[in-house]
């Protein structure tokens, strides 16, 4: 199951530089996962100062 980022990401973009697929992109105002990319390793979740990813 794919990660999503919750409305409690601040932009950072730790979560994008750890992701391994590249699933993960700057959207309007906060990051946002490609479901079809993402492999669910949660590498996101792990690196996240305020726990923004997590399974759908």
């Amino acid at each position: 199951m794919a990660y999503k980022i919750s409305d409690d990401c601040i932009s950072c973009g730790a979560c994008a530089s750890q992701c391994p697929v590249e699933a993960i992109s700057e959207g309007d105002s906060k990051y946002v996962i490609d479901a079809d990319t993402c492999v669910s390793c949660g590498a996101c979740a792990g690196v996240c100062p305020v726990g923004a990813p997590s399974e759908e």
